[in-house]
């Protein structure tokens, strides 16, 4: 499904909306600027060299356009009848010391923080950006985590080495799609084929994947922003069967071993499934046979009421946590939609429980014991992480909320059609197709989720990132409240 951005908003809006979104950042527990004992440590950083020497091997990037904080490479080959896929991971851990500065800090941050006019990110610049990044033509130490898949593309094997590595090029997910759908030879060239075997092994887990579009705050080389609706493209779907293989290998490696911590999610209850299906039904896109994960993969993306029962499936994907453990292992440790243990192992550069993960799983891989400051700090990562995934979400939804107002300000007064997404009692989550908004709103009698509505737009105020609708019969003293 194409890819939609909305219209700018008009100058003047914009300069209120600048003003508005660096008091957001300022209002947010998320420091922009590095302490100068922070930067200084991370200026000095250096990681032994590995005495596995890969470069060798012609690793590849693949991530959006333009990123600098490169977290993984890949490599993809034949192997007989199967795969040998190849996936290399920034080496985070050797060049941060544990207690230090840079540790420290990044503790208080949590991940990396996405704001419209900016990154706030949760290493130094100089080290997520430039050492430890796996930018192309650069050697770098890894992690790699190297996969013998067979022809079904079941892990048959699998091992993790600290290495030399060199990428040769850095790919982005827009260009190698309309690369792969040319047909082109390149490092991604079996990539749909193993990524398709891999969500093969998803649906025979019996997992599911959810991929709703995302509204990503856009800004304009004029500077002026915009928002964007993005729908995943597949070559970003294959990408992240790599990502969800290695973070199940992870699981195991520490299940293994009794230590570690995992990305965990319950599996929905029988009330949330009837919920679910009894909003399929209304929607006209009944559930009826097969797991929901099954269902899920088989929706059009064409059909436009796709995204109203995407957006109700949401309700099925909640409370993910982290899971530390050390001594035994838990028997609750499955992540629900992904149908088998899991661990965050592929992102260290961005969020900082990967740092240990990928700590505990080479002792475990080269026999080791897992070091003193991993086993002794895991019980502070899950409140670390929801604190920063809290500041996460409260960015991100505050910017679009501000965003949004500034694109509907020249529109106030006048009458806009929009889509009935959900609904809750006398109000609707609706979808505003252009300028592309999601907002709350009330609806008529007897509107349904699907059903396309006429809204009359009653205010819209860029600093608080709100905006107010009325039915277009409301007369000025009837407006909702």
């Amino acid at each position: 499904m194409p890819q939609r951005r909305s219209h700018v908003a008009p100058s003047a809006a914009q300069t209120e909306l600048a003003a508005a979104l660096a008091t957001l950042r300022e209002s947010l527990d998320a420091p922009v600027e590095f302490p100068a004992s922070v930067l200084a440590e991370a200026e000095a950083a250096t990681a032994p060299v590995p005495e596995l020497d890969l470069r060798d091997i012609p690793f590849a990037t693949l991530d959006p356009l333009g990123a600098r904080d490169l977290d993984q490479a890949f490599h993809l080959e034949r192997h007989g009848s199967g795969y040998t896929v190849r996936y290399a991971i920034a080496d985070v851990p050797s060049f941060i010391t544990p207690g230090g500065a840079v540790d420290t800090e990044a503790r208080r941050r949590g991940q990396t923080l996405y704001a419209a006019d900016g990154r706030i990110p949760l290493h130094p610049p100089v080290l997520s950006e430039d050492r430890i990044s796996l930018l192309p033509e650069a050697d770098r130490p890894a992690l790699v985590w190297t996969f013998e898949l067979d022809s079904a593309g079941v892990v048959t094997d699998f091992r993790l080495e600290r290495a030399l590595i060199r990428s040769r090029v850095q790919l982005d997910y827009v260009s190698t799609q309309q690369s792969l759908d040319r047909g082109e030879e390149g490092p991604a060239s079996l990539l749909p084929e193993i990524g398709a075997l891999r969500l093969e092994q998803e649906r025979l887990r019996g997992g599911a994947s959810l991929n709703l579009p995302d509204d990503e705050v856009v800004r304009n080389p004029d500077g002026r922003y915009a928002i964007e609706r993005r729908h995943p493209l597949p070559v970003e779907e294959w990408n992240a069967q790599l990502s969800l293989m290695t973070g199940m290998a992870a699981a195991s490696l520490m299940l293994e071993a009794g230590v570690g911590i995992l990305r965990t999610m319950p599996e929905p209850d029988e009330k949330s499934f009837e919920s679910f299906r009894r909003q399929t039904e209304a929607l006209g896109r009944p559930w009826t046979t097969g797991t929901y994960g099954e269902y899920l993969r088989a929706l059009d993306r064409n059909d436009p009421m796709t995204l109203p029962v995407l957006e109700a499936a949401a309700m099925l994907f909640r409370g993910a946590g982290y899971l530390p453990f050390d001594g035994t292992s838990p028997t609750d440790a499955e992540q629900a939609a992904i149908a088998a243990p899991y661990a965050h192992a592929t992102a260290p550069l961005r969020r900082l429980v990967d740092r240990w993960v990928l700590t505990i799983c080479l002792a475990v891989s080269n026999g080791k014991d897992v070091p003193d400051w991993a086993r002794e700090s895991l019980d502070e990562l899950p409140a670390l992480m929801q604190a920063s995934g809290q500041r996460a979400s409260q960015l991100n939804n505050a910017t679009i909320n501000c965003v949004e107002a500034a694109l509907l300000t020249p529109l106030v007064g006048s009458v806009i059609e929009a889509t009935v997404i959900e609904l809750r009692e006398d109000r609707a989550t609706i979808q505003i197709a252009d300028p592309v908004v999601t907002a709350s709103a009330p609806v008529p009698a007897g509107a349904a989720p699907g059903d396309a509505i006429s809204l009359r737009l009653v205010r819209a105020d860029i600093a608080r990132g709100e905006v107010e609708f009325a039915l277009p019969k409301d007369g000025p003293g009837d407006l909702p409240r």
